[in-house]
């Protein structure tokens, strides 16, 4: 990160200065290159972690579960439901036919599936998927006295306050029976309602048979009620050829107006990151990351305790302050999500008779990875040729502080040579005389009005004439060159107005010596 710029100090620092240009030049080249270097390792820690098969996981998963129609009915799946029979006719079909893939399409079994299913023969089911219902309480609202007679129930919106807890129905299985949560998993924030974990909770079949059968046994008792407003349906695969988990939420919610209203989240991520030699690369480039965080992070503590409150006078501190509090929150989410990895994949691998609850991790790794594209985008902001310009001309401001010489030489060397093509030549007389009658006379604008000068050029020469003199005494001076001698905004812009005239001093000379070559090459 560029040092911060000094325009805030209101000058240079007290203590003297003594930097020449070549070591100005050496010291914006390494923090040009060492931003350069953090920004293409911060590119690669970003883009290395995009697994380009993601994309095309979430694209054949959802199509099979959101896009596959009911046999017989080609226009009712998962994305048109809108009514209970037609939930019920996905639950039984679609979604039934896609969890259980245990035979090749020849009805031939070709792998030793430990009575698991691979969809699409390709992707493991880990552990058995779970139906989660929450629901709320009747005379949850209250109903106008005149319609009190004809209307006996009232179910308003899910709040966490509406809930049902109450047990109903068949009692005997626990999907009749309130579960509180046992999990870490955010609460779900839907279309119609911020959900809270628990509910009417049960668990698959790893037989497909006896899963259908669930379906229609929880049909024909009502497991659906008027008081229900929100179903999940949870489950999480895995494929090893391209080491992703899909992590799939189906969503239907029953609002209070009647009708269902569906949504769905499909999180494809890479949970076991240490695999191939790639993988590895990107962990030196974490390591690179950490040490960039450490360095820039001490190089802003040394600015805040000189410039003190200063420091954040600057809208540039300000950002590179935002940029280093985004890598600590990167680098954090990246720590807690690799220990819950480490500490939970093997729980949830353990038994395959249960539900394993991957929606916990995927969510932290899918805001990781929302952290770091937040983080590479202020990054990118914080325009590293911005801050460069920035620091370049704050040391030009330095050098007027401490007393440099500008470099304007140039323009009084090519004008002295100028005049002396002019004199070998004989095109202009010599500057003898013409001085010593100058000298004698002792006023050089009397000169200038009888050689036939503009009155605007002699008054700007005797200006440029005066501020030459104010300026060489003050900072060029022998007695006072290593003294420090601030800069006034007003000095600073006459110093400005001095360079613009040299400039068209320069330009006025360089159209003179082409007439004069031209002429030489004419002859």
């Amino acid at each position: 990160m560029a040092e911060a710029s000094r325009w805030h100090r209101g000058g240079t620092s007290k203590h003297k200065l003594h930097y020449r240009k070549e070591v100005e030049i050496r010291t914006t080249l390494q923090e040009l290159l060492l931003y350069l270097i953090f920004l293409i390792n911060l590119c690669i820690l970003t883009f290395g972690m995009v697994n380009p098969h993601t994309y095309y996981l979430n694209k054949v998963m959802s199509s099979l579960f959101l896009d596959t129609s009911v046999p017989g009915e080609e226009r009712t799946n998962f994305k048109s439901i809108r009514s209970i029979t037609d939930f019920w006719k996905f639950m039984e079909g679609p979604l039934l036919e896609g969890l259980y893939w245990d035979s090749w399409y020849s009805n031939q079994q070709l792998y030793d599936l430990k009575n698991s299913s691979r969809i699409y023969y390709e992707n493991l089911l880990l552990g058995v998927p779970r139906v989660r219902q929450l629901k709320v309480r009747n005379n949850t609202c209250k109903v106008y006295s005149s319609f009190q007679s004809l209307i006996s129930e009232c179910y308003s919106k899910y709040t966490s306050a509406n809930e049902d807890l109450s047990n109903f129905g068949l009692t005997s299985n626990s999907e009749w029976r309130y579960s509180t949560s046992n999990t870490n998993s955010p609460w779900h924030w839907g279309f119609l309602g911020v959900y809270r974990n628990g509910g009417y909770i049960f668990t698959l079949s790893k037989s497909k048979s006896e899963t259908k059968n669930k379906f229609i046994d929880l049909r024909l008792n009502n497991w659906i009620t008027r008081g229900t407003r929100v179903i999940f349906i949870d489950f999480s695969l895995y494929n090893a050829n391209v080491n992703l988990f899909c992590i799939i939420r189906l969503v239907a919610e029953f609002p209070a107006t009647g009708g269902i209203v569906t949504s769905w989240q499909f999180y494809s991520v890479k949970l076991l990151r240490y695999v191939s030699y790639y993988d590895y690369f990107i962990a030196s480039c974490e390591i690179i990351f950490c040490i960039f965080l450490f360095v820039f992070t001490t190089q802003e503590v040394k600015k805040i305790k000189e410039f003190k409150s200063d420091y954040f006078k600057s809208i540039w501190n300000w950002l590179e302050l935002l940029l280093l509090l985004l890598c600590f929150v990167a680098v954090s989410f990246n720590i807690y999500c690799n220990i819950q990895i480490f500490l939970l994949l093997g729980q949830l691998l353990k038994s395959t008779e249960k539900y394993p609850d991957f929606y916990f991790l995927a969510y932290w790794h899918i805001y990781y990875n929302n952290i770091i594209a937040i983080t590479i985008f202020f990054a990118w902001i914080k325009n590293m040729f911005l801050a460069i310009i920035n620091d370049t001309y704050s040391e030009v401001k330095a050098d007027y502080s401490i007393g440099r010489r500008p470099d304007f030489e140039l323009g009084k060397m090519i004008k002295q040579s100028y005049k002396n093509i002019l004199e070998k030549f004989r095109l202009k007389k010599a500057q003898k005389d013409e001085d010593k009658k100058t000298k004698d006379s002792g006023d050089l604008a009397e000169q200038a009005r009888r050689e036939g000068f503009d009155e605007n050029e002699i008054q700007k020469a005797e200006q440029m004439k005066k501020w030459k003199e104010r300026l060489e005494k003050k900072y060029y001076s022998a007695e006072i060159q290593d003294d420090y001698q601030p800069v006034t905004q007003q000095e600073f812009r006459e110093l400005f107005l001095y360079a613009v005239e040299l400039e068209k001093e320069l330009h006025y000379i360089n159209l003179k010596l082409n007439q004069v070559m031209r002429k030489l090459s004419a002859l």
